[in-house]
């Protein structure tokens, strides 16, 4: 059984942490930094064909939750309190609706429990342009995938991605292949009849599109002791947008 990747930060209760799609650990580092310094183990996790994790052709929202399970199991952890943004946070849904006694409390960001249709045919279109042969350094691959993505934030984002897979040679972290062929999975919902009623949070952009506020009856459907609060001039990075006010809402949650 292959263990997903993670950076432990601080002492004190398990606190799980889950990027969302194209994502990695480490663009929790800064946050995870600020509660781990205020009575968290934080476990930075890089979820399956994702960072430094293990690559696989199996990709849904089921051996993502399992992944997550048998982290903990690893790591001698009974119950932990889970976040997860975007694909994060279905993985911590399905997690929380499917193990209900491992997790403590639940932060969802900007995500519903919903089939969202892919919309992601853009980034691949802009990546499957970078040829490694020719690209020698981050600026030249950020040049050419302006050309296709036009979003400069974007472009940071996915460029966090590449490292050297050998000497002058870039590669990408993520699996590139069957992420774009399973892009129709990381839309999925949860099961229809699935519920957690333990407490959670709910934090959603002012400028974000994926929680609407025609979602609230669905989310406390199946999370009836949901709480749902926004997060000021934030769109779907909401965490990295308004950091602060991120912080202090699932802080306040953390510790109510």
């Amino acid at each position: 059984m292959e263990i997903l990747h993670s950076k432990i930060l601080g002492e004190g209760q398990p606190f799980i942490i889950l990027h969302g799609f194209l994502g990695m650990s480490d663009n929790w580092k800064t946050l995870g930094t600020q509660y781990a310094e205020n009575g968290f183990q934080v476990h930075l996790i890089d979820q399956r064909n994702h960072g430094k994790s293990f690559h696989s052709d199996e990709f849904n929202y089921d051996v993502l939750s399992d992944d997550v399970i048998n982290y903990m199991n690893h790591h001698n952890i009974d119950s932990a309190y889970v976040m997860g943004h975007s694909m994060g946070g279905k993985t911590a849904m399905q997690l929380a609706t499917s193990h209900p006694s491992r997790v403590k409390k639940l932060i969802i960001a900007d995500i519903a429990p919903k089939y969202y249709p892919p919309h992601h045919d853009f980034i691949f279109n802009g990546l499957s342009h970078l040829d490694f042969n020719q690209i020698s350094d981050r600026r030249e691959a950020d040049d050419e995938l302006a050309k296709h993505i036009k979003d400069r934030g974007i472009r940071q984002f996915l460029l966090k991605n590449l490292y050297w897979v050998e000497k002058e040679k870039l590669g990408f972290r993520f699996n590139f292949d069957v992420l774009k062929n399973r892009m129709e999975e990381i839309g999925e919902n949860i099961f229809p009849n699935a519920i957690y009623d333990g407490p959670a949070l709910f934090l959603r952009g002012d400028r974000s599109e994926y929680i609407q506020p025609n979602d609230f009856a669905e989310i406390k459907r199946h999370f009836p002791n949901a709480e749902i609060e926004t997060i000021d001039k934030a769109g779907h990075w909401l965490h990295a947008e308004n950091p602060k006010q991120f912080y202090e809402k699932s802080f306040t949650f953390l510790n109510s």
